[in-house]
């Protein structure tokens, strides 16, 4: 048993999709990646005092999220509905299905879109320091740059 438990864990380290000797588990790898849904290359991080959060967010049919950016690195899976990703700077989209993952932009000003008539579901993985922002809001970074000037 010790040896199939070795293997499995070389298997997900490796990233590889591979079923247990027992034939009924599996393992499929959703996203595995150095960079971001846009190509730009994740930035390198040191966590002083790591915290993982995990997060179910449903976005309302034909509802746009607001304008926003992520200090720390995520990644997310759509669970359900059908969501668009566009990147502020040049309106880059990404089109997301249920079954999509997805490695997520970091400090990059995007919102989301769900057009259709669901509900659209996604699970997040943020990845920070302990009580750091995981989402930064586009109207309160420039609320605060005001209140320096």
């Amino acid at each position: 048993m010790k040896t199939v438990f070795r293997s499995a864990v070389l298997f997900l380290t490796l990233g590889s999709s591979f079923t247990f000797s027992a034939g009924k588990s599996s393992t499929e790898v959703l996203a595995h990646s150095t960079t971001s849904w846009d190509g730009t290359l994740l930035k390198s991080v040191t966590l002083e005092n790591p915290e993982v959060r995990v997060l179910r967010i449903t976005i309302a049919p034909r509802s746009r999220l607001p304008i926003h950016k992520h200090p720390v690195i995520n990644a997310g899976y759509l669970v359900k509905g059908e969501l668009t990703v566009i990147r502020l700077s040049d309106g880059k989209q990404l089109n997301l299905k249920a079954g999509d993952a997805l490695v997520e932009m970091v400090d990059e000003w995007h919102y989301g879109v769900n057009t259709s008539d669901e509900p659209a579901e996604i699970v997040v993985v943020y990845a920070g320091d302990e009580g750091q922002a995981i989402t930064v809001f586009k109207e309160e970074e420039e609320e605060e740059e005001e209140e320096e000037q």
